[in-house]
């Protein structure tokens, strides 16, 4: 090598040295991105915000009347069934959780949408809507069980009448009740845990009147296809399959009505069956058009029919079976000291 030639620089540069356009570029994309992306911290109801005011007014008295009604039915039925001691029997005791469990669910939803139908645009927390979906969703999932509880409970009094007491005991009706507890629980844990993991950003409004699965998840800054597949699984666990059960149980029990030689033998079966027939109808039809059905854009139509199982069949529960159940009719006028039905 010449003696003029410059050396060759071995020093390896300091990692720590950044060229000042990485650094501008850094702080350019840093800015960006908390100017593009605003964690939610809460959320607000659409409702039925667009309704005018003198709609909502119409809305509010028409809701807080069928709420104070569904209330009162409840709390009726259960005093009644609870004071008069040959009600007592398994049909009575599934009724009594179911009207417990129906209270709740309104409690959960409707005082709130209430407040908003006066003020709209009302903000609830991330907490506060985690808690309320918590609650729909175990009371909701055990209404469905407690009704296919109660499709297995005339069943057997019709089809098995002899072993009626033997099957349907004590022991029996508390582990199915505290199975539908347990199965709406844990789809509430599940569900709850799967929605609230997702990332909300920027958008918070949810176009809903209760915090619901799918409103929430539109809302979600990421991809939500895996939960919205594994919701729908759920859905069709806690529809379909408690449906086919009941099917299966009107199957058999249609088929020993038939058999049935006197008419009037044959009413009296299917009447102890109408009224829980017609709550299973009404609830699993409303709610399976919601969870069951392709997404839809029309998110006003949803709510309207939402309002179905939310605001009118805990109401048709307790109003069915009293109407229709001449054993509650004669229950309530004795405890009211009157004389029963003949």
């Amino acid at each position: 090598m010449a003696d003029n030639d410059p050396e060759p620089d071995y020093s390896v540069p300091s990692p720590v040295a950044q060229p000042s356009h990485f650094i501008s570029f850094r702080s350019r994309f840093t800015s960006m991105v908390q100017l593009n992306f605003t964690v939610v911290t809460e959320f607000t109801f659409e409702g039925f915000s667009i309704f005018g005011w003198h709609h909502r007014l119409i809305l509010f008295v028409v809701f807080l009347a069928l709420y104070l009604l569904t209330l009162a039915s409840n709390a009726i039925i259960l005093t009644v069934i609870h004071l008069n001691h040959h009600l007592h029997t398994p049909m009575y005791f599934f009724l009594s959780v179911l009207s417990i469990s129906e209270t709740c669910y309104t409690v959960a939803i409707i005082p709130r949408m209430l407040s908003c139908l006066l003020s709209p645009q009302q903000a609830i927390s991330i907490p506060g809507c985690a808690t309320q979906l918590f609650f729909y969703l175990t009371f909701g999932v055990n209404n469905c069980f407690l009704l296919t509880a109660m499709g297995y409970d005339r069943y057997v009094a019709i089809c098995n009448p002899l072993r009626y007491s033997v099957i349907m005991g004590r022991k029996a009706c508390i582990h199915l009740a505290s199975g539908s507890w347990s199965i709406g629980l844990t789809i509430a844990v599940t569900q709850v845990s799967s929605v609230f993991s997702l990332p909300f950003c920027d958008a918070n409004v949810i176009s809903h009147f209760f915090c619901d699965i799918r409103p929430l998840m539109k809302l979600a800054c990421a991809d939500t296809t895996v939960k919205e597949f594994i919701t729908l699984l759920i859905s069709l666990c806690v529809l379909v399959l408690p449906m086919v059960l009941i099917f299966i149980s009107y199957v058999f029990i249609v088929t020993t009505i038939l058999k049935i030689a006197s008419a009037e033998g044959r009413r009296k079966a299917f009447t102890t069956c109408a009224s829980h027939l017609t709550v299973v109808i009404v609830h699993y039809g409303c709610t399976s058009f919601i969870y069951l059905k392709p997404k839809s854009k029309n998110s006003l139509q949803d709510r309207l029919i939402s309002m179905t199982y939310t605001v009118i069949t805990p109401l048709l529960n307790p109003v069915v079976y009293s109407l229709r159940n001449k054993e509650v009719k004669n229950a309530l006028l004795r405890t009211l000291g009157r004389k029963p039905l003949s």
